[in-house]
C-alpha cells in the first residue's frame, strides 16, 4: 500500500493550483488524474472557445498567464498554459490512476466539526484509504479538485431513447464540420449553447435553432475593454438585492431588449443564478446572429420522439441533431456520497461552515460556480487549503 501525506485528486487547474501551492508551503503532494494529459475536461472544448474570464484573472498561483495569448485566452492556448504551469513547478502527476473509493482508515479523537455534525470519524492525525485503479493509497489529506464540470450531463427527458436523429452533448462537438445542410438544434441558455450555436449559423449552410427553458442574463463579456468579470469581483461580497439591481441595471444599459426574440431579461438576474447555478452568458457575437435571424429560440425541451422534439407548450421541432449544452455534474457521488459528503449533483457537500473544508483532512477546490471566475478562486481556494494542512501539520 502506496503512503503518502496530502493526495490531489485531479490535474486540472485547480489540482495543479493545489498541488504548486502546497509545495510553496514545503508540502509534497501526490497528483493522480484518471486522464493521461493536464487538464483533460478542458480538451473536450470547441475548437473556437475562449476562455469566458479576462487573461489577467484566469491565471494560476504564481504564473501569469502569456500576454501573447490575448486578452481572452483560446483553448489550445490555455492547454499549453497548463502545461508550462506543471513543468515550471515540478508538478508529475500519475496519469491514468481513477480514484473508485474512499474511506477513513481511523485516527486519534473524533472531530465532526466541520463536516457539519454528520456522523463521520475523523481527526488531525488521521488518515483515508484511497482504493485506486492502481490499489490503495493512504493519506494524511485527500484534496478534491476534479471541478464541477467533471461528466457531461444530458437530462432525461421522456422519449429520448426512441429518438431516432443524432443526440451528443456539447462537449463532443467541435466545430461545423459535417452539419452542412443539416437541421441543429442547440439545447441550452448559457455560454456554450449560445457559442455553438453562432458558431454554426455564421456558416449560413446550417438550419440552427436554441432551445431555452430559462432565459438567461445576458452580459458583454467586456465594455469598452473592461471586462464585465470585474463587477463580478467587485459585488461577490453585497447581498443579493444589491448584486440583482446591479445586473439588472448593467443589463439594461449595455443589451437590447430581447424579449421579441424569446430572451427577455430575468427580473431578478443574481437570484436566478443562485437558483439555477447557470452562469451569464456573455456576449461575443450571439446577439447580432440572434437579431439577425439567423438563431431562432424556441422553449425549453418537454420531451423526445423518434423524430421530433416537443417543447413545452406542445409545440414540435424536427431537427436531425441535437445537441444539449445542458452542462455537468461533479460526478462524485459515488466517491463522497457513502460518507454524507456529496449533494444531489454530486458535488462536494459543505458544511454550515463554507469554505474548502469537508471534513478533517478532506478538501475541495474549485468547485463553487462564481460569478468572480471558477479559475480566479481556484487559487484561493488552494491557499486555503495549504494553511488548513499546515495548521494540521502543526497540531500534529
Amino acid at each position: 500500500m502506496a503512503v503518502a501525506d496530502v493526495v490531489v485528486v485531479g490535474a486540472g487547474p485547480a489540482g495543479l493550483a493545489a498541488a504548486s501551492t502546497l509545495r510553496a508551503s514545503g508540502i509534497h503532494s501526490l497528483v493522480i488524474e484518471r486522464a493521461e494529459t493536464v487538464g483533460s475536461a478542458w480538451r473536450t472544448r470547441y475548437d473556437n472557445f475562449r476562455l469566458h474570464t479576462a487573461r489577467r484573472w484566469s491565471a494560476l498561483p504564481g504564473m501569469a498567464i502569456p500576454s501573447s495569448y490575448g486578452p481572452w485566452v483560446s483553448r489550445d492556448d490555455f492547454l499549453q498554459y497548463l502545461q508550462d504551469y506543471s513543468e515550471r513547478f515540478g508538478i508529475a502527476p500519475d496519469f491514468g490512476v481513477e480514484l473508485r473509493g474512499l474511506s477513513y482508515a481511523g485516527g486519534r479523537g473524533l472531530d465532526t466539526s466541520i463536516a457539519g455534525g454528520r456522523p463521520l470519524d475523523t481527526s488531525y492525525g488521521g488518515s483515508w484509504r484511497l482504493d485506486t485503479s492502481r490499489g490503495e493509497v493512504t493519506a494524511s489529506h485527500v484534496v478534491f479538485a476534479t471541478g464541477s464540470n467533471n461528466e457531461p450531463y444530458i437530462p432525461a427527458w421522456p422519449g429520448r431513447d426512441s429518438f431516432t436523429g443524432t443526440l451528443i452533448h456539447s462537449s463532443e462537438y467541435r466545430n461545423p464540420a459535417g452539419y452542412a445542410g443539416r437541421r441543429v438544434l442547440v439545447v441550452g441558455s448559457g455560454n456554450s449553447a449560445s457559442e455553438i450555436a453562432a458558431d454554426l449559423a455564421s456558416t449560413g449552410n446550417v438550419q440552427v435553432e436554441m432551445a431555452v427553458r430559462t432565459p438567461p442574463t445576458i452580459l458583454r463579456r467586456d465594455i469598452y475593454g473592461v471586462p464585465t468579470q470585474l463587477v463580478g469581483i467587485a459585488t461577490r461580497p453585497l447581498p443579493p438585492g444589491v448584486i440583482n439591481a446591479l445586473a439588472a441595471t448593467t443589463r439594461r444599459l449595455s443589451i437590447p431588449n430581447l424579449t421579441e426574440y424569446g430572451l427577455p431579461a430575468p427580473s431578478a438576474p443574481y437570484t436566478q443564478f443562485q437558483r439555477t447555478g447557470t452562469l451569464p452568458l456573455l456576449d461575443h457575437g450571439f446577439i447580432s446572429a440572434l437579431r439577425s435571424g439567423a438563431i431562432p429560440v424556441r422553449t425549453g425541451v418537454r420531451a423526445m420522439t423518434s423524430d421530433a422534439v416537443v417543447h413545452s407548450g406542445g409545440a414540435e421541432s424536427r431537427p436531425d441533431v441535437v445537441i444539449a449544452a445542458t452542462g455537468y455534474r461533479a460526478g462524485l457521488d459515488a466517491i463522497l456520497g457513502p460518507l454524507g459528503l456529496a449533494d444531489a449533483n454530486g458535488r462536494p457537500a459543505f458544511g454550515p461552515r463554507g469554505g474548502t473544508g469537508l471534513a478533517r483532512g478532506l478538501y475541495a477546490v474549485g468547485v463553487d460556480v462564481v460569478l468572480s471566475g471558477m479559475l480566479r478562486e481556484a487559487g484561493k481556494d488552494a491557499a486555503r487549503v495549504a494553511q488548513a494542512i499546515n495548521r494540521a501539520v502543526i497540531a500534529r
